[in-house]
């Protein structure tokens, strides 16, 4: 036995102790290089004070966005797993299966004081509330579920949550976040691209608002389709938005890029993009926006039973309990 154990107090040994420290609770700023307290990100939207806007959660930008940080989740179809039998290094189920794992643990951390539901099998999460007061079908895609790619889950979520944008003649607001088209799904995942703009055109025939929010990065079959087809086009700074990556090109056209090539900020410049805004003040521009779109003259009452549950931050408290008098 240690002689340090033998003179030290019973006391002195539980503080000397050696305490967990949680893996994740510094963060490295990707601009700056600076190392930014995890609680001190989350108060600010995971903006760091050099102005990066890091990659955020569908839940968080549920809160951003809604009214009170109040939604209703919208339940998304089933689509037929693995149906191309495709395997690399791994089984196509395995991936979606360690996708979910991931997923589900992000959420049970983020409801840790509780929060209200959401329902997500894939890469897209939709649910309805009020943005500004005006009634809106919000889709947010997770790039951390396969690289946001877009497949038949991701496609029949985007339909359905246009059609109950129809049905409830409201705004439908897409933020958008994908490597591109999810390659074991092959031939499939290509058709998604004009069956999500078949959809979009059926809002554009009801005169429906159809907003975009472009954030990083947003590229592939996406860009190429319902990403950049929106009525207006927000950007978060410094989002990549493309095609294809710039190494891509660069190592193609043999040619050097231009600085800041297919980032939001470029493109604003070259008509691509309409406004670039900081996260912090997201919802008070696309709230105006869509007061723009759908003015009050033109919403329509939606008598339909809603359920906004409220998420962490209104979450409801345990009761206290009730003490006698002596």
């Amino acid at each position: 036995m240690n002689w340090i154990n033998k003179v030290t107090p019973p006391g002195l040994k539980t503080m000397m102790s050696k305490k967990d420290t949680p893996d994740d609770l510094w963060v490295k700023c990707p601009a700056s290089g600076e190392l930014i307290y995890r609680n001190d990100l989350e108060q600010s939207w995971y903006v760091t004070p050099a102005g990066a806007h890091l990659r955020i959660s569908p839940r968080m930008r549920f809160r951003i966005l809604f009214d009170d940080e109040r939604w209703e989740p919208i339940s998304l179809p089933q689509v037929p797993l693995d149906p191309l039998k495709f395997k690399d290094d791994k089984p196509y189920p395995a991936r979606l299966k360690a996708a979910k794992a991931k997923i589900l643990n992000r959420d049970i951390k983020e409801t840790e004081d509780g929060g209200a539901p959401l329902l997500q099998e894939d890469c897209m999460v939709a649910a309805y509330g009020k943005i500004g007061g005006v009634p809106a079908v919000v889709l947010v895609q997770d790039f951390e579920f396969m690289g946001g790619s877009l497949g038949m889950a991701a496609g029949e979520a985007f339909i359905t949550a246009a059609q109950l944008a129809l049905a409830r003649k409201s705004a439908f607001v897409v933020c958008t976040a994908s490597g591109g088209a999810r390659m074991q799904e092959g031939t499939l995942s290509l058709m998604q691209m004009p069956r999500t703009t078949l959809a979009i055109n059926d809002l554009a025939d009801a005169k429906l608002p159809y907003v975009v929010v472009l954030t990083d990065p947003t590229s592939g079959g996406v860009s190429a389709s319902y990403a950049m087809l929106g009525d207006v086009h927000i950007a978060e700074p410094g989002a990549m938005i493309a095609f294809s990556g710039p190494r891509v090109i660069e190592q193609t056209i043999r040619e050097s890029l231009p600085k800041g090539f297919q980032r939001s900020e470029f493109l604003r410049e070259k008509g691509q993009v309409d406004i670039v805004v900081d996260r912090r003040k997201l919802k008070a521009t696309v709230a105006r926006v869509l007061g723009h779109l759908l003015p009050m003259s033109r919403r329509r009452d939606d008598r339909s039973t809603l359920q906004l549950t409220p998420p962490k931050t209104h979450a409801p408290k345990p009761p206290e309990p009730k003490v006698k008098p002596d």
